[in-house]
């Protein structure tokens, strides 16, 4: 994939983000290759537990985010829509302010569903949370 297509699909997603929970939680897809998608979001009060720190839902939300979109993105879905059906996350460290990064890689990209591991770091590269989520392919006419 060359710049001008990387840049193509990141302002594409930058779009579909518009109104939705994603553009709400400033999360934005930040770069593609063939083997990752990578995002990022603010770690400010809007997505604070109320003693200051990340609440895990946002980090889960950005994940699933992530891992969908590469989803979307690395398995050919032109003909399909993707559905998270199932996500596990443990969260290991704390973060009060600065980015989070989510970092998606495939485990398992089969025709139907795929299996993804979504990596949240600081900006140190310190692991937040390791989330694995399970995504499924459906025909757009179903």
């Amino acid at each position: 994939m060359d710049n001008i297509q990387k840049e193509e699909i990141l302002e594409n997603c930058r779009q579909m983000f518009k109104n939705t929970l994603m553009e709400t939680l400033d999360i934005e897809v930040i770069d593609i290759t063939e083997d990752y998608v990578l995002g990022k979001m603010p770690v400010t009060s809007k997505v604070h537990q109320p003693d200051g720190v990340l609440h895990g839902g946002a980090s889960v939300a950005l994940a699933e985010t992530i891992g969908s979109m590469a989803s979307f993105l690395l398995c050919n879905t032109a003909d399909f829509v993707i559905r998270g059906i199932e996500i596990s996350a443990n969260h290991l460290k704390s973060i009060r302010e600065g980015f989070v990064y989510a970092k998606a890689s495939a485990i398992h990209k089969g025709k139907t569903t795929q299996l993804w591991e979504i990596r949240i770091t600081d900006e140190e590269d310190n692991l937040i949370s390791l989330v694995k989520l399970t995504t499924l392919s459906l025909p757009k006419n179903s």
